[in-house]
C-alpha cells in the first residue's frame, strides 16, 4: 500500500473541494485550482479531511500521486507556494514593468522581457537581485521559476547567474588548476 496515498488529507475551514469526471476543482479563501485526477482513485470526505483511495492495485502507482496532487491544491487555496530566486552578478539585476512582466538585465546586449502568466505574482527586493515567485498552484509556480532560472544558469566557473535561493553550485577549477 501506498504510504503518501493512505495519508488523509486535512481540509482546513472554507476549502470545498469537487469532483467532476477526473478533474478535481479545490475552492479555498485564495481562489481555485483545477487538477487532473488519475483513473482508477476516487476521493472521499469523513471528518475533515480527505481520503484517497483505489480501486485495486493495478492502480498503485497512481495513488500516492493522486494524494500530492489534491494535497497541494489544498495547500495551494489556504496558503499558496512560493519559491524564492537569487541573481548573483555585478550589474545583473530585475525590475517590474507593469503589473505583469519581468525585465532582467543579465549582462547580455539587451535586457530580457519575461511575461508572467496569469495566477502568478513576483516581488523583487529592493536590491533587485532577490525575486519572489508567488501563485496559488504549484506546478505554475515552479515551472516559471524554471524557467526565468534558464534565462541566465549560473555558471560553474564564476558562479553567476539566475539560481534557486539555498541552491548549492559546485564550482570548477579554472585554466590554472589544471596542472
Amino acid at each position: 500500500m501506498s504510504r503518501i496515498g493512505k495519508k488523509p488529507i486535512p481540509l482546513p475551514q472554507g476549502v470545498k473541494f469537487e469532483v467532476k469526471g477526473n478533474t478535481v476543482m479545490v475552492q479555498g479563501p485564495k481562489g481555485q485550482v483545477q487538477t487532473h485526477l488519475p483513473s482508477g482513485v476516487q476521493l472521499k470526505q469523513a471528518d475533515g479531511q480527505i481520503q484517497v483511495t483505489r480501486q485495486d492495485d493495478q492502480h498503485a502507482a497512481v495513488h500516492g500521486l493522486a494524494r500530492a496532487l489534491v494535497n497541494n491544491a489544498v495547500e495551494g487555496v489556504t496558503k499558496g507556494w512560493n519559491r524564492d530566486l537569487e541573481i548573483v552578478g555585478i550589474g545583473y539585476r530585475a525590475e517590474l514593468k507593469g503589473k505583469n512582466t519581468v525585465v532582467f538585465t543579465l549582462g547580455f546586449s539587451h535586457p530580457i522581457e519575461f511575461p508572467l502568466p496569469t495566477g502568478v505574482t513576483v516581488a523583487i527586493d529592493a536590491k533587485q537581485t532577490k525575486l519572489t515567485v508567488s501563485g496559488i498552484d504549484r506546478q505554475k509556480v515552479g515551472q516559471v521559476a524554471a524557467d526565468m532560472r534558464g534565462l541566465r544558469p549560473p555558471d560553474p566557473y564564476k558562479q553567476k547567474g539566475v539560481r534557486f535561493a539555498g541552491e548549492k553550485l559546485k564550482k570548477k577549477v579554472g585554466k590554472t588548476g589544471a596542472k
